[in-house]
């Protein structure tokens, strides 16, 4: 379980075992001074006198151990086994004295050495917050960008230490990112300002063309193809420059009710099977419907003919299902991709392959999510969540 275990758990671990390690440390060296201090203390003569009830004048040598030398020859052979006794009564209460004591030591010590443990390890607990605080801001920031808001850097203040050269590094690295996607926006917003204006060129021609009275049969047919692709084209172009926007968070959101939009949407393409209910929220109306309409317009570009579309809104929750072909799970994923489509969807008329992306990005602008599963049979559910009312915190799709 201890790979489990997080980082401030393990420093806590580590800074309170080794201050409850020290304190063990201390208290056995205190325990073993102790223990020889005690072994060395020589019994006191005059207690031994006092217990034998013998005048200590009476005593002029020793053949004794007891300190100060202890004699015995002046004295009667009982006074001298009540002395012997007297020693070892001394020496008895001695012994229970430093058994006691060491005891004492050893009890007290422990509960001292458990109480200041728990305070070493919510010290250490303490400490090791105050030693992580900036790689949590680290790890905030790190969301934060993940969530897509490359301008955010970390700026962490204080001395140069190891930490800070990280959010150093963190921000430099930050700093490269935010201008290679700033330069692959306007790449893509610059082509496609450029695109644009030969494929007007090209519908103004052929709409002209068209135009003239009486035109030739296959004349017709080829302006009326060629108006198909050029507007397929515009329309690519026109994903293109959305996903390309700069600006595709605003921040100046207002309120609107996502089951209007919907129903709105719905009633464009014909939808009969829609279910609503009101989902107000703030953000931009014409992404929304834009989303909308992309989940709509792939729900019925690509149903199979008989097929039904069912769509529900309903506390912030769109969720679109068809009955089209079937999909396999692994390829639903590619499916949100620029220019990814299924092998059957490849050189169809009806798409352009960035529906989805653009229902994604909008999604994300606007602090939702976007799943799609699966039907049982052929078909695909795509539903996109919005938990809460999103608030603007200008964060920009890539």
């Amino acid at each position: 379980m201890s790979h489990r275990w997080t980082v401030r758990l393990r420093l806590t671990a580590l800074y309170g075992g080794l201050f409850v390690l020290a304190g063990a440390a201390l208290l056995t060296i205190t325990y073993l001074l102790l223990a020889q201090v005690l072994n060395r203390q020589p019994v006191s003569s005059a207690a031994v006198l006092e217990i034998a009830r013998v005048p200590a004048s009476r005593a002029v040598s020793s053949t004794t151990t007891v300190e100060p030398a202890m004699p015995l020859d002046t004295l009667t052979p009982t006074e001298q086994l009540d002395v012997v006794r007297g020693v070892q009564v001394a020496q008895r209460i001695q012994s229970d004295v430093r058994s006691e004591t060491l005891g004492s030591l050893l009890r007290l010590g422990g509960l001292t050495l458990a109480g200041v443990g728990v305070a070493g390890v919510w010290a250490a607990w303490f400490v090791a917050g105050r030693t992580l605080r900036p790689l949590a801001e680290i790890t905030a920031t790190a969301r934060r960008v993940a969530d897509r808001n490359l301008h955010e850097r970390i700026g962490l203040t204080g001395p140069r230490d190891e930490l800070r050269r990280l959010a150093d590094t963190f921000d430099d690295m930050l700093a490269r990112l935010d201008a290679a996607f700033a330069a692959q926006r306007r790449f893509a917003a610059n082509a496609s300002h450029e695109l644009k204006t030969p494929l007007a060129i090209n519908r103004t021609l052929i709409e002209v063309a068209l135009s003239h009275p009486e035109p030739s049969p296959d004349v017709r047919r080829l302006g009326e193809t060629l108006l198909v692709v050029n507007a397929r084209h515009e329309r690519l172009i026109d994903g293109l420059l959305l996903l390309a926007r700069d600006d595709l968070s605003t921040a100046d959101g207002v309120p609107v009710d996502l089951a209007e939009i919907t129903g709105h949407v719905a009633a464009q393409h014909g939808v009969t099977d829609l279910t609503t209910t009101s989902s107000p929220m703030t953000g931009d109306p014409v992404l929304l419907e834009r989303m909308v309409q992309n989940l709509v317009e792939n729900a019925v570009a690509y149903n199979v003919p008989g097929g039904t579309v069912t769509v529900i809104c309903s506390h912030g929750t769109l969720t679109v299902t068809n009955t089209g072909p079937e999909i396999a799970p692994f390829e639903v994923g590619r499916l949100f991709e620029p220019f990814q489509r299924l092998t059957d969807r490849v050189g169809s008329a009806k798409g352009n392959g960035l529906g989805l992306s653009i229902v994604r990005a909008v999604a994300r602008a606007h602090d939702g999510t976007v799943t799609a599963t699966p039907n049982p049979g052929g078909g695909l559910t795509v539903t996109v969540s919005f938990c809460e009312p999103p608030r603007r915190s200008g964060k920009r799709p890539r």
